[in-house]
């Protein structure tokens, strides 16, 4: 767009200072409007850093033979040519730590642990220089180097950071290397480890698949295609969509919160509002695979998955039943209604409280038999079924009056009374004043009462009476 700006016909100086101020403002909105619109949604996230913490083993023991070579030399060697490989990657930083290194394994040293090569971009001739120079030779302080790792990361709550561990023997140092791990994904410092054992039995990973997720290396060939394995896993793509079926396994329903919460520490990592588009089809999440999840769908009751399957680097595809009908519960005709505002108590099969409204709402449920508790007097209870896709409306009857017009002190209650002339109980009465007035359901009832004054049980005064909706029942007791 080009500005045409005609200059004033005589200098600014000369003009008031008003219509200076006036041709100011002008100039710059024509200006401003000239410029690219701004999105006014939240500006583009930028992409997450992703670092890596190759965390490797220099005991003795991994100069043992293996096909033919040390287990520290082809260590090295595949560990120096990821690193080259990965070293073009965008958005991703390598470190490397090393123990048993520093000191002989006679000294027994349990802190022999050092950051070799800090977090940098594009640091494989560090890595891959510093391996060169390192030998194997000392003790297996993996809880001490597990705990000396939370200090390589950054401080950046953005980043995704990973630890992957390289040993061919478990902790030789009395420590516990399961519980800081689990201490150290709780506080977020990495994600869950990798562990990689090489040249061991099967048997090794049982002490060791307790720090994340354990791959078992027993040959140099399958070293290899574990690292890469590994690594794919940490830099690839992964997607979850989410069908929600109906009771015939069709993906018809949405608008439902999904909550995928970090089963190692307890907390949501992704809340979504699922849709699903013009076609139906669910819409695709990215999700990070390098964590754990239990999956709440929140319908009503809730669905729960525990230990998502998710695989990393895959489009997956999770479906769960969730049919759903709706619940309205609507209130008698009458104006005013003496109950207020009614609430009732949805409750599962199993007993469990699935949802409390208020009488005039709906609500969506799943599918099933629940049972209902209106808070009326006395309270009523209705069994209903819930059906994909349609509407189950609930009410109660219109509510009666009871007047009890004798204004005494004591001790009273109100039962309902059966058709076998058994009786439940409703309701204490007030022991200031038995004067009230009570809006009740429809029914037979029993007045049980004996005033304060009274010198014994058996001046207790027992009236019957009916409640007929819209109606009020007068009773009268009397003081002996």
């Amino acid at each position: 767009m080009h500005l045409a700006f005609c200059p004033p016909a005589r200098p600014l100086f000369a003009m008031p200072r008003y219509l200076r101020f006036l041709l100011l403002v002008s100039l710059l909105l024509a200006i401003n409007s000239s410029l690219p619109a701004q999105a006014q949604n939240a500006p583009t996230e930028r992409p997450k850093v992703t670092r890596i913490l190759f965390l490797l083993d220099a005991s003795g023991s991994m100069m043992a033979p293996w096909e033919g070579q040390p287990r520290w030399e082809v260590a090295k060697r595949l560990l120096a040519k990821m690193a080259d490989s990965l070293n073009a990657y965008p958005n991703l930083e390598l470190g490397l730590r090393v123990y048993g290194h520093q000191h002989p394994n006679a000294e027994q040293n349990c802190e022999d642990s050092r950051l070799e090569v800090p977090f940098a971009p594009k640091n494989a001739a560090a890595i891959k220089a510093k391996l060169k120079a390192l030998k194997a030779q000392g003790n297996t302080p993996i809880t001490y180097s597990l705990g000396q790792s939370a200090q390589d990361f950054p401080a950046d709550k953005t980043s995704r950071n990973v630890l992957l561990l390289i040993t061919d023997g478990v902790e030789s140092c009395k420590g516990d290397p399961c519980a800081i791990s689990l201490a150290l994904q709780r506080k977020r410092v990495f994600l869950k480890p990798f562990v990689i054992g090489i040249g061991a039995q099967k048997e090794f990973g049982k002490a060791l698949e307790c720090l994340g997720q354990y791959y078992n290396a027993a040959e140099v060939k399958t070293f290899k295609t574990v690292l890469n394995d590994v690594i794919a896993q940490t830099l690839a793509k992964t997607t979850v969509a989410v069908n929600l079926t109906d009771e015939n396994g069709r993906p018809v329903e949405s608008n439902v919160n999904m909550t995928f919460v970090n089963n190692v520490t307890g907390q949501p990592e992704y809340n979504y509002v699922h849709y699903r588009d013009a076609q139906g089809k669910a819409d695709v999440l990215d999700i990070d695979a390098l964590q754990s999840y239990d999956l709440t769908i929140n319908t009503v009751p809730p669905v729960r998955q525990a230990n998502l399957a998710i695989k990393a680097g895959k489009a997956n595809v999770l479906s769960y039943r969730t049919p759903q009908g709706t619940l309205a519960l609507q209130g008698p005709n009458v104006s005013p209604n003496p109950y207020g505002t009614v609430q009732a108590v949805v409750r599962t099969q199993a007993g469990a409280t699935a949802v409390a409204l208020p009488f005039g709402a709906k609500q969506k449920l799943l599918a099933g038999n629940y049972e209902v508790e209106m808070l009326t007097l006395p309270r009523t209870v209705q069994r209903i079924a819930i059906r994909q896709g349609q509407t189950t409306t609930l009410t109660y009857a219109a509510p009666g009056t009871l007047n009890i017009t004798s204004d005494l002190k004591g001790h009273g209650s109100i039962y309902q009374v059966g058709a076998d002339d058994s009786q439940t109980w409703v309701a204490n009465l007030p022991e200031s004043s038995s004067k009230v007035n009570l809006a009740m359901q429809p029914g037979v009832y029993r007045l049980v009462f004996r005033t304060a004054t009274s010198t014994g049980s058996k001046f207790t005064d027992v009236r019957n009476f009916t409640i007929r909706s819209t109606q009020t029942t007068s009773v009268a007791i009397f003081g002996r």
